[in-house]
C-alpha cells in the first residue's frame, strides 16, 4: 500500500483534504508516495574504493567542465571558504586514526586550481566544521567545539586552543561529524550533533543532546536545542532568499531499499523531525510502535525527499550567477541498498525560497563499475567560492574538484 503525503511539506499539521497522492513520484521531491517498511528485504551492498586513474573526473552538465583544485590529501571531507578567500579543508574519516587535522588551500590565479596546500591546524579530533568569527577560528570536533586566536591571513595556527562546549563524542556509522554555522549577525553558532545509533537500540540516555541542532552564543555559553528529531543533520546552510536555516538529514536504516528517505528541510525553531519514534511526518518507526506517540504526532515533514540511504550529507546554496538558484547537495552514497543509489551531488531547484520541481543529477561519474561495486570516490561537502566556482570534497577520493562553468 503506497502513503501519499502532501506536497507542502515542512509542517506538522496538513489538511487531509490536500494530500495529493502521485503514485508515479516515488521516494522524491516535495510528494512522496512512500513503501511499507521492509517492502523489501535489508540489503548491504557497500562500495570498494579504487581512486582516480591519470585521466578520469567526474563528469559535470554540459556548460561546465571539471578541474582538481587539489589532491594528495588524506579524507578530504568538509570544506569552509574564510571571509578573505583562504580555503580551509577537514581532513579526517570515520575509523583509524586518521589525518585529524585541517588543511589550508589558496587559489592565487583565479583558476580553480590550489598553487599552495599546507597543514594549518593539526593534533585534532575528527574535525568537521569550520568557522571564522570575530577574532577567532572555530572547529566542530567529534567531542566538543574549540576556538583558536586567529587573525585574517594566517597561514597555520600554533597556538593553544579553548575548548568552549563538550559534546557527545562518536555516533553510530558516520554520526561522529559535527558542522558550524554562524547566525547572520554572528550573535550565535548552531552546531549538528547526529544520533549515536540506528533508531536508539542503545536506549534513548544514549542520546541526550544527540539527533539535534543545537545553538550557542560564541563564547560556548547558552546552549539550547535549536530541532530535535534530526537523525543525522549535517549541511547546514542559510536559503538566500529567505534567510531561513536548512539542513541535509541522513536517515534511517534497515527497513528496505525504498525507505527512509533522506531529505533536505529548513529548520523551524523548536521543531521535532521524527528520529526514532516517527518519520517523513508521522509515520511510526515499526520496530518502536506504541512509544512517544506524543512525539509521532508532533513530528514535522520535511520539506524534500532525496532517496533512501543516498547518504545525502553536503548542502551548499548557489551564491553566484554561474550555477542556477538552489540547493546542491553531496551524497556520499549508499550501503544500505541491493543497488547503489547516490555517489553524486545533485542540485534542487528553489523558486521563492522553496524547492520546486524535481531534484537533477550535477556531478556524476564517481562510480567507476556497479556490477563489481567499484568507486572512484564518494563525494562530501559542497562549497561555492567567491571567485566564482564550485567546490567538492570527494573524501574517498583523496581529491577536492573544482566545477568551473566554461
Amino acid at each position: 500500500m503506497a502513503i501519499a503525503v502532501s506536497c507542502k511539506g515542512g509542517s506538522s499539521d496538513q489538511d487531509p483534504a490536500e494530500e495529493i497522492p502521485l503514485d508515479t513520484v516515488g521516494e522524491y521531491g516535495a510528494n512522496v508516495t512512500l513503501a511499507e517498511p521492509s517492502a523489501t528485504p535489508s540489503a548491504v551492498k557497500t562500495s570498494k574504493v579504487v581512486g582516480w586513474s591519470a585521466d578520469a573526473k567526474p563528469i559535470a552538465p554540459s556548460g561546465y567542465r571539471v578541474e582538481k583544485f587539489a589532491d594528495g590529501l588524506q579524507n578530504p571531507r568538509w570544506i569552509y571558504e574564510a571571509p578573505n578567500g583562504d580555503v580551509f579543508v577537514a581532513e579526517s574519516q570515520t575509523t583509524g586514526t586518521g589525518a585529524n587535522r585541517i588543511s589550508i588551500l589558496r587559489d592565487a590565479n583565479n583558476d580553480g586550481i590550489a598553487e599552495t596546500k599546507q597543514v594549518f591546524l593539526e593534533n585534532l579530533n575528527k574535525p568537521l566544521g569550520m568557522l571564522v568569527l570575530d577574532a577567532f577560528f572555530y572547529v566542530g570536533n567529534t567531542d566538543g567545539i574549540w576556538r583558536y586566536p586567529y587573525k585574517e591571513g594566517d597561514s597555520k595556527i600554533t597556538v593553544k586552543g579553548e575548548k568552549i562546549l563538550s559534546l557527545p563524542a562518536g555516533g553510530y556509522n558516520n554520526h561522529w561529524t559535527r558542522n558550524l554555522l554562524a547566525s547572520a549577525d554572528g550573535s550565535k553558532i548552531y552546531v549538528t550533533v547526529g544520533s549515536g545509533s540506528n533508531v536508539g537500540e542503545h536506549g534513548m540516555e544514549n542520546e541526550r543532546r544527540r539527533a539535534n541542532v543545537l545553538v550557542i552564543n560564541p563564547d560556548g555559553s547558552g546552549e539550547s536545542v535549536y530541532a530535535a528529531g534530526l537523525r543525522n543533520p549535517v549541511g547546514l546552510a542559510w536559503e538566500p532568499s529567505t534567510g531561513k536555516l536548512w539542513t541535509a538529514v541522513n536517515e534511517r536504516d534497515e527497513l528496505g531499499d525504498q525507505i527512509v528517505p533522506d531529505y533536505i528541510t529548513s529548520v523551524e525553531e523548536n521543531g521535532f523531525y521524527g528520529w526514532p519514534y516517527a518519520y517523513w511526518g508521522k509515520h511510526p518507526d515499526p520496530r518502536l510502535k506504541g512509544q512517544r506517540e506524543d512525539l509521532v504526532a508532533e513530528s514535522i515533514i520535511p520539506d524534500f525527499a532525496l532517496g533512501a540511504h543516498t547518504a545525502s550529507l553536503g548542502l551548499a546554496f548557489s551564491t553566484s550567477d554561474k550555477f542556477k538558484p538552489g540547493a546542491y547537495v553531496g551524497q556520499h552514497g549508499s550501503w544500505n541498498r541491493s543497488q547503489f543509489v547516490g555517489y553524486k551531488v545533485v542540485y534542487v531547484p528553489f523558486e521563492n525560497g522553496m524547492p520546486t520541481g524535481e531534484h537533477q543529477d550535477f556531478l556524476t561519474g564517481f562510480i567507476k563499475d556497479e556490477a563489481s561495486s567499484e568507486v572512484y570516490g564518494r563525494p562530501v561537502g559542497v562549497s561555492f567560492s567567491q571567485k566564482g566556482y564550485m567546490l567538492v570534497a570527494d573524501d574517498a577520493g583523496n581529491t577536492i574538484w573544482t566545477v568551473i562553468a566554461n
